[in-house]
């Protein structure tokens, strides 16, 4: 699951619609590669890019793999996937569209959370090789 700016989204539909022309998607599949830059009032959406057909670990990946017409199809793609609801998740259970500035703060918390989890396990490495180095041996 990802979340993509809204107007770049939009902006790639209707690019798509009047021909898939690469100088005209460019400027918003650049805002999907770099959503930081997104003003922190604008809305990002959920999409599922299981609806790709193929997992990618991120958009610079889809980027470099599909291009950037593919890569505006490929989102395209996912958000219609996130709204089709495949899955059938309740909808007070499914992800919700939020602000930049919510999204950011998310990323923040995860990154922080995953940081404490990695210092935890190079802690317990670390106590493991004191366990291994008996000075009494």
């Amino acid at each position: 699951l990802f979340y993509v700016p809204e107007k770049a989204l939009t902006g790639i539909k209707e690019k798509l619609k009047n021909g898939k022309k690469e100088e005209d998607l460019k400027p918003f599949v650049d805002q999907l590669v770099n959503p930081e830059d997104v003003p922190d009032e604008d809305m990002m959406l959920p999409v599922d890019m299981r609806g790709v057909g193929k997992d990618f670990d991120s958009v610079e990946d889809i980027m470099e793999e599909l291009g950037v017409v593919g890569a505006a199809e490929a989102f395209v793609k996912a958000r219609e996937y996130f709204e089709a609801n495949k899955d059938e998740e309740p909808a007070d259970e499914r992800p919700k569209p939020m602000t930049a500035a919510e999204w950011k703060e998310t990323l923040a918390a995860d990154d922080d959370l995953l940081e404490g989890e990695e210092e935890e396990l190079l802690e317990e490495g670390e106590e493991e090789d004191l366990e291994e180095e008996d000075p009494d041996e």
